[in-house]
C-alpha cells in the first residue's frame, strides 16, 4: 500500500468475468471456494512470529513491502531488546535502525514502531487498543495493518486485503476495485462474517504458494472449477 500500509495496487492483466453472475450465483462460488480452502489450510493463521498483539502489531507494520520471512528474522533481536511499548518508547529511531536494516524502508519503519509506542503508552496504558478508529491514528497503521491486527489478536471479523488478495479477487472475480478496503468491503459481502479472518488468512496463503503471481499452479487446483480465470495463464 501507498502512505501508511505502504500496499501497491496490484497491476494484473485483466480477467474475464461470469457474464449476468447474480450475487446469490457468486455467493455460493464463494462458499465452494471457502470450503476448498478450508480443506486446504484448516488451521491458517498470519505467518508473522509474535507472543502478543504489541509484537504482532510491530511485525505486521514491519511487513508494509516486505516478506513474512525477513520481517521474522529480524523481529526476535528487535522483541529480546524491546519486549514491550514502554521500552519501545524509550528508544530512538537511530538505536532501533540496525535491528531493520534487512526490512525494506527501514528507517520510516524505525520512527513509525518508536512513535507508534510511545502513543501506546501515553494514550493507551500501553495495550493495543481494540479499535480500529484508535488503531488507524498510529503512526504507520493503515486500514490494512489495523484490520490485520484486529483479526489475528483479537478475533475482530474483517478481511485484509494485501497484493495476494488483491490478485486473487481480480482472478476469482469477486472485485474489480483497485482500493483495497474496497475490494475488502467487495469480499466481505461474498464470505460470511464468522469466516472473514480465516479467508484473509486462507487466500493468503494459497496465493503465496499455490496461485502465485506468475505461472499459478493450475493444473489439480481444488478451486479451477470455481474460477474465472481459468485457461488465462
Amino acid at each position: 500500500m501507498r502512505g501508511k500500509d505502504q500496499t501497491q495496487n496490484h497491476s494484473d492483466k485483466p480477467q474475464p468475468r461470469l457474464p449476468g453472475e447474480s450475487l446469490k450465483v457468486k455467493k455460493a462460488r464463494a462458499r465452494r471456494i471457502l470450503t476448498a480452502l478450508e480443506d486446504l489450510y484448516p488451521t491458517a493463521v498470519t505467518e508473522l512470529r509474535a507472543s502478543s498483539p504489541f509484537e504482532l502489531l510491530i511485525a505486521t507494520v514491519l511487513s508494509a513491502q516486505a516478506t513474512d520471512i525477513s520481517v521474522n528474522k529480524a523481529t526476535p533481536a528487535l522483541f529480546e531488546k524491546y519486549p514491550d511499548p514502554q521500552a519501545l518508547a524509550q528508544a530512538s529511531p537511530e538505536e532501533v535502525e540496525p535491528y531493520l536494516k534487512t526490512i525494506g524502508l527501514y528507517r520510516a519503519k524505525s520512527k513509525n514502531i518508536v512513535l507508534l509506542s510511545r502513543k501506546l503508552v501515553a494514550e493507551h496504558g500501553g495495550l493495543v487498543p481494540v479499535d480500529k478508529a484508535k488503531l488507524r491514528e498510529l503512526p504507520g497503521v493503515g486500514w490494512k495493518t489495523a484490520t490485520v491486527v484486529l483479526g489475528a489478536a483479537f478475533g475482530v471479523p474483517g478481511i485484509a486485503v494485501d497484493t495476494h488478495l488483491m490478485r486473487l479477487a481480480s482472478r476469482l472475480g469477486f472485485s474489480d476495485k483497485k482500493d483495497p478496503e474496497k475490494i475488502g468491503a467487495d469480499l466481505e459481502a461474498l464470505f460470511p462474517r464468522d469466516k472473514w479472518v480465516f479467508t484473509h488468512h486462507g487466500l493468503i496463503l494459497f496465493g503465496r504458494y499455490r496461485c502465485t503471481a506468475r505461472k499459478p499452479l493450475c493444473d489439480g487446483c481444488p478451486i479451477y472449477a470455481d474460477c474465472v480465470s481459468k485457461g488465462a495463464w
